[in-house]
């Protein structure tokens, strides 16, 4: 395990040990400095990226007629 990697373990298992509206605090706070928000951001969206890389691709041309369809119809996508 790397320094960065157990000082990263440090701070995660005190913030589980903290009661939840103090983590919830510190994690307010988190959320709202910029520096660590953007962190968080890219951390989320690198999650959804290999969430969607899991799930089988389709074709172009089925997405654009299922999205078509949709618009006609006035529904939204489904997730």
């Amino acid at each position: 395990m790397s320094p960065q990697q157990a000082t990263a373990e440090v701070f995660l298992t005190a913030l589980k040990a903290l009661p939840s509206r103090e983590r919830a605090a510190v994690l307010q706070s988190i959320v709202k400095d910029r520096t660590l928000r953007a962190i968080l951001e890219d951390v989320s969206d690198r999650l959804v990226i290999a969430e969607e890389r899991e799930k089988p691709g389709r074709l172009l041309r089925d997405y654009v007629a299922e999205r078509e369809k949709r618009e006609r119809s006035g529904t939204r996508a489904k997730r």
